[in-house]
């Protein structure tokens, strides 16, 4: 799905016109992956323009950034109003928007501490990630022959762009078997994630979910999900869970900001249930689609943009 073209992207403090939002070459980011980012949508709401859950997202940004013995050179409330001004300017009633922060140009070296850390915001249009109909029907997925790193190699519990080279190669896999995603095991075998996405399972009318030691990412869609399934007095247990889980559950989902609340119909060319979305995703649809395009927030998830 190709970007499309706004007006302006804020960087490093100030508003430039989107063609001006260059780095060198030489750029640490560019060699070694160092970025950091985040994914976060701007919804037209009943009630007006209003991203969800700007505060969490712009958490874990610094957390990522943390781990990484980095420091980004703007407050959480300075991150936040840029994310505000860059939606006005574009005149944006909704859409989606990228945080990033990266190790600029200085140092070609291993080591980045010699670098500037270089923050970017930039907002665009873009829909339904995984495709028109998704999340009506449900997607084909399979389970990757790529699995996610070790618990001491890569931090998962950060967003950066290097972990995402594994997560490109389930999305090429994937897509290049027919499918319209993939889903990693862990190192030890057992259900890690999508690409891009966290994964419920509905079994019996309980709601699963991979832990946070199955390698991936502590997801702000993932623990909205929680929150709406507590609210709607369903049962939901974080757990270790086998491949073949996929194969006899009653409903699977996905469930990320990008993918939203996304269906899974079939994986591996096995029918999930009865091979279309399963009451309790729909409730999680229900739920979380309320909040978002209807702005019925009892959470405080919500920031509006427009006074």
């Amino acid at each position: 799905m190709a970007v499309k073209k706004v007006d302006k992207i804020w960087m490093n403090g100030e508003l430039i016109d989107w063609d001006d939002a260059k780095v060198h070459v030489l750029s640490h980011v560019i060699h070694y992956g160092s970025s950091w980012f985040e994914g976060i949508r701007c919804y037209d709401t009943a009630k007006g323009s209003a991203i969800f859950r700007l505060d969490e997202h712009l958490k874990r940004l610094h957390n990522s950034v943390k781990i990484y013995r980095a420091e980004i050179p703007y407050s959480d409330e300075q991150l936040k109003q840029a994310v505000m001004e860059t939606i006005r300017a574009n005149r944006m009633k909704a859409c989606y928007i990228r945080p990033v922060v990266f190790r600029g140009y200085g140092d070609v070296g291993v080591n980045p501490s010699n670098n500037p850390v270089d923050t970017v915001v930039a907002v665009w249009d873009w829909g339904q990630y995984l495709g028109t109909g998704a999340l009506e029907n449900g997607i084909d997925v399979c389970v990757s022959s790529w699995r996610r790193p070790e618990p001491d190699t890569f931090p998962t519990m950060a967003k950066t762009g290097g972990n995402y080279m594994n997560s490109q190669l389930i999305k090429l896999e994937a897509i290049a078997n027919g499918y319209s995603e993939g889903i990693a095991l862990d190192s030890n075998g057992y259900i890690s994630e999508g690409s891009g996405e966290n994964i419920f399972v509905v079994m019996e009318g309980v709601l699963y979910t991979t832990p946070l030691h199955a390698s991936i990412l502590p997801g702000i869609t993932r623990s909205s999900v929680l929150q709406l399934a507590k609210d709607a007095g369903i049962e939901v247990r974080e757990e270790t869970m086998l491949r073949e889980v996929l194969y006899v559950a009653d409903e699977v989902f996905f469930a990320g900001t990008a993918a939203e609340l996304t269906p899974i119909r079939s994986v591996d060319k096995i029918k999930v249930g009865a091979g279309k979305p399963g009451p309790i995703t729909r409730e999680m649809q229900k739920r979380f689609f309320e909040v978002v395009r209807d702005g019925a927030d009892k959470h405080d998830w919500l920031s509006f943009v427009y006074d």
